[in-house]
């Protein structure tokens, strides 16, 4: 049994879940699977599935329950609603252009990890801390496998540059170096999520902050020192000590989803000098008195972080664009259905 601040409960939880205590008892998601889902509870694991008046409620995929949520669940093991979010890490939907996929709920701390048996993609790290601001949480940066590279305190400051706000850390657990400071983020009633590609070591990283091998691993392959991709699901674990780690699989692609904001804390060195262009309306092409001109020349904007931010912001303009255009026809669609049963109900009855 685990107790529930132990898995991030607290007193204004209290008030959200006022108005089932009658029925039913408080619980978190620890992972979802094919339609059912495993909960955490102050008695102990339970096994439920989503009631038919929440799932009818439901307007998308995005409200029903996921890793990390707080629900309502009655015997003998019904979900009949979910807490409201206090963060959730949403990725662009695989199937589905006008709906995002929610990874992860009520995360506190996001731990972007990226193995050093390679160089570090500074683009593809600047993707995920966009979404990890918009979730709301707080990002910081693992390279794990930190081993594994020659010259650490160059590597750090290059990744640091690229993640302004964001702690970051080099770890390697077969030396036992950085474990320590990962550690000393995870407080009682803290919620972690680990996120990355497949191969960068996060369940090798969960086993060692549970001090257990909870997690499958698997070796690093020998052609290209990668990690091989072991996680299948999403899992929340409680960890010695009270705080609560959710390991994820890896990521192969991570397209943007409604995360203005996110990108704008991704990017906070390039928004701090818009301001400062001579014109509002600055297209940062040739004008005069443009202010990312002038760091780009002056050598203070590296030119790949302005090229990515750019990128970031025309991926992030074709999703609202997009996203727009179907939901527009969606609801020509859905007039048009009503229109064609309304004449169908009107037309005269023949004998």
């Amino acid at each position: 049994m685990t107790a529930l601040p132990d898995l991030g409960w607290d007193s204004g939880r209290d008030t959200e879940f006022a108005p089932y205590a009658a029925s039913c008892v408080p619980a978190r998601v620890a992972r979802p699977d094919k339609g059912s889902y495993a909960l955490l509870t102050a008695t102990g694991p339970l096994r439920a599935e989503v009631s038919g008046a929440l799932r009818h409620a439901a307007l998308d995929s995005t409200a029903l329950p996921t890793v990390g949520d707080w629900v309502a669940v009655r015997e003998p093991g019904v979900i009949e609603a979910v807490l409201p979010r206090r963060s959730a890490f949403v990725r662009h939907g695989a199937t589905n252009a006008t709906v995002g996929q929610v990874l992860a709920a009520n995360v506190d701390l996001v731990f972007v990890v990226v193995a050093l048996s390679a160089p570090p993609n500074l683009r593809r790290l600047e993707r995920f801390l966009a979404l990890a601001w918009e979730s709301g949480a707080q990002p910081a940066v693992l390279l794990t496998k930190a081993d594994l590279w020659p010259d650490l305190p160059e590597v750090v400051a290059s990744v640091t540059a690229a993640a302004p706000g964001c702690p970051v850390h080099a770890v390697s657990v077969v030396e036992g170096v950085g474990v320590e400071d990962v550690r000393a983020h995870l407080t009682p009633g803290r919620t972690v999520v680990l996120l990355g590609a497949s191969g960068v070591g996060k369940s090798t990283l969960a086993n060692a902050l549970l001090g257990a091998d909870h997690l499958a691993t698997k070796e690093i392959r020998e052609v290209d020192g990668k990690g091989r991709h072991t996680t299948t699901h999403r899992e929340l674990i409680p960890l010695p000590g009270g705080a609560v780690l959710i390991d994820t699989p890896g990521l192969r692609g991570l397209m943007l989803w409604d995360a203005e904001e996110g990108l704008e804390k991704a990017f906070a060195d390039v928004e701090t000098l818009i301001p400062y262009c001579r014109f509002n309306d600055c297209a940062h092409r040739t004008e005069p008195g443009c202010a990312v001109l002038a760091a780009l020349d002056a050598g203070t904007l590296e030119p790949r972080r302005w090229e990515s931010y750019q990128k970031l912001q025309r991926e992030l303009h074709h999703v609202a664009a997009k996203q727009d255009v179907l939901l527009r026809i969606a609801d020509r669609d859905k007039w048009k259905q009503i229109h064609k049963e309304a004449r169908a109900r009107n037309r005269p009855q023949t004998r």
